[in-house]
Formats: structure tokens, C-alpha cells, sequence
């Protein structure tokens, strides 16, 4: 059974989400991969222990992010998680990981197989 995440966990998740927002936007990573990527962070679990976060990313305007986006998101994160730690104040701040945002891709797999019944 998976547990509903705490009202702190949420609050934790977000903040972190603006954080990582404000950085992608910014272009700062250095990355040649990200450079001139617009990457939208959708959500940020953070886990029971809050030790541990997972960062949800899509494309700016949906579609498929690449592997390579995703790995070198992977390869800044302990940049991105040192910015994450010194903005947030807590004692331990979770460590950050990336992964693709499927549910847009499954939303749409809905959407044409309900317009292919609507017809």
C-alpha cells in the first residue's frame, strides 16, 4: 500500500520544484546538453524520510524528453542539489534525482483512444 505523502513532504517537494524551476530557467548548469533546453519541472516527491526527492521532468510544451536531457539533468543534480540545500532551510536536505513525467504521454494515449469511439 503506498501512503499519502505529509502535508511537509508536499510543502518540502514544492519548494524544491521552485527552486529547480528558477535554476533550468536560468540556464546556469553549464551543461552543453541543457543549454537552450526548456525543461519543465512538474512535480518533486520527497520521500517519508525526506532524504530523498524525485524530480519529474517534461518539456516545455510536452512531448518526449530526450535520454540524454534526462542523464545530464542526472549529471548536474549535485550541483542543483548543493543550490536546493543552501536555499532551503532545513537540517537535512533530500538528494534530488531526475526522472521523465510519463503521465502527459499517458493522458494523451487516453485522449486518442476516447476520439477514436467518439467518431
Amino acid at each position: 500500500t503506498t501512503k499519502e505523502p505529509t502535508q511537509r513532504q508536499l510543502r518540502v517537494g514544492e519548494a524544491i520544484r521552485h527552486i529547480l524551476a528558477k535554476q533550468l530557467m536560468r540556464d546556469e548548469t553549464g551543461h552543453p546538453v541543457l543549454s537552450g533546453q526548456s525543461i519543465t519541472v512538474t512535480e518533486v516527491e520527497v520521500g517519508p524520510d525526506m532524504r530523498h526527492a524525485t524530480a519529474f521532468v517534461t518539456p516545455l510544451g510536452g512531448g518526449e524528453i530526450k535520454d540524454d536531457v534526462l542523464t545530464a539533468l542526472n549529471e548536474v543534480a549535485p550541483q542543483l542539489n548543493h543550490i536546493v540545500a543552501k536555499e532551503l532551510t532545513m537540517k537535512y536536505s533530500p538528494r534530488v534525482r531526475f526522472a521523465y513525467d510519463e503521465r502527459f504521454d499517458y493522458a494523451d494515449r487516453i485522449n486518442t483512444l476516447l476520439n477514436k469511439f467518439d467518431k
